[in-house]
């Protein structure tokens, strides 16, 4: 940790460097020579790569405490139930976690393996996953995908499920003594999240399969999460509803505008100090600003109107950097500066839901790539999102 905190101090230091210098160099009118930009970029470029190296460690000091943890633990309940007292059921048991792996490893199963993998048997001919490993799933795509820590996700047992939400609230008014009090009701309508199916195919050696030291499991979901994880984010961002979930820069069903730029190709201080309070109060509490890298280096050079740096670096573990004192995530499916296009959005992205259909399901491919000497191993989930309450995130928009 004390690493950590070694590079995030150098990297405050740093940019504090890049600040001066920057303030140093600028002309009258405000621009920098060919020469000084070149210098510039290069500082910049090197608080970038200490914020990477930082994330790097940080992620790092989560697996090894993760592979630090004790691999057993004391017995202190009765045998076939769990530590806590309750009695381990369905996908949860031991029984049905082991059978799952044999099946995946192995090509002709036992009559006592199928028997046993009969209460997770789906639709489409494969098996879902025991409930301690889609719980694993489950953190990797939390670690893939930075939409899901920062949106609401809720677990569904149907294809659709209705989530009300209040449209308009009614207003109070001054009446006189024994006057009529004018009826004002709430009005309500419903938004509706469905399951679109998303997979993918993976594919193992045969040697691999049968080499005890290979953790198949782990590999596994790994690359699930990174594959699910990243088409997931893309469609939370860009998502259009077609087929996938829809998305927050959706031109329909996606956010509320904010502000649009004067400039095709620029963003002032001012128009995203405009964008933050176009935002109302009550949202901003919990709201984030969520753009692309190559967005944040153009306001990394941006001041309010006391002349101070509108981004400002983290220089304390576990806390990300902010603009305007909110915090800040970057994704590559943000789109980039460009005419017409959305390149940040700020708001409280709780009210954007990710609705998780139970069960995630695997199936071993035997045949398809026999002749490479591969196994197949398909992996399906169902999954929808959409942004429940459009006013609780704002977009700029760039003019056209």
């Amino acid at each position: 940790m004390s690493k950590i905190l070694e590079l995030r101090e150098k990297r405050a230091k740093a940019w504090e460097a890049a600040k001066a210098f920057l303030d140093s160099k600028r002309g009258n009118d405000g621009l920098l020579t060919a020469e000084d930009a070149a210098t510039y970029d290069k500082m910049e470029a090197d608080v970038v790569s200490l914020g990477k190296e930082v994330e790097r460690l940080e992620r790092q000091a989560v697996v090894d405490l993760e592979l630090s943890k004790p691999t057993s633990a004391p017995i202190t309940g009765r045998p076939a139930h769990a530590p806590d007292g309750e009695t381990k059921t369905g996908r949860a048991t031991d029984d049905y976690k082991r059978a799952f792996w044999n099946v995946m490893r192995s090509k002709a199963a036992r009559p006592e393996v199928l028997d046993a993998l009969q209460i997770g048997t789906d639709s489409e001919g494969g098996f879902l996953v025991p409930d301690e490993f889609e719980h694993t799933l489950v953190e990797a795509l939390q670690e893939e995908n930075i939409f899901r820590s920062l949106a609401h996700v809720i677990q569904t047992s149907s294809g659709d499920r209705k989530i009300p939400v209040t449209t308009t609230k009614g207003t109070a008014s001054w009446v006189d003594e024994e006057g009529l009090i004018p009826e004002s009701d709430d009005a309500f309508g419903q938004v509706s999240i469905s399951a679109f199916k998303l997979a993918t195919m993976l594919k193992v050696s045969e040697e691999l399969l049968n080499d005890s030291v290979f953790n198949l499991e782990t590999y596994i979901a790994t690359e699930f999460a990174r594959r699910i994880g990243n088409r997931e984010e893309e469609s939370f961002f860009i998502g259009d509803g077609a087929g996938k979930p829809t998305g927050v820069f959706a031109v329909v069903g996606g956010a509320e505008l904010g502000v649009t730029t004067a400039s095709a190709t620029a963003i002032t201080a001012d128009e995203i100090i405009d964008l933050f309070y176009s935002l109302k109060s009550p949202y901003r509490k919990k709201a984030v600003f969520v753009t692309n890298d190559s967005t944040v280096k153009a306001i990394r050079k941006l001041k309010d109107n006391q002349g101070q740096y509108l981004w400002q670096p983290s220089i304390t573990a576990g806390t990300p950097d902010t603009i305007l004192n909110r915090p800040v995530k970057t994704s590559a499916y943000v789109p980039v500066i460009a005419s017409e296009s959305k390149p940040i959005a700020f708001g409280d992205f709780q009210y954007y839901w990710i609705a998780d259909r139970q069960g995630r399901s695997f199936k071993r491919l035997n045949e398809l790539y026999a002749p490479t000497g591969q196994v197949g191993f398909m992996a399906s989930q169902r999954v929808d999102g959409k942004l429940i309450l459009p006013e609780a995130i704002k977009v700029l928009k760039m003019k056209a």
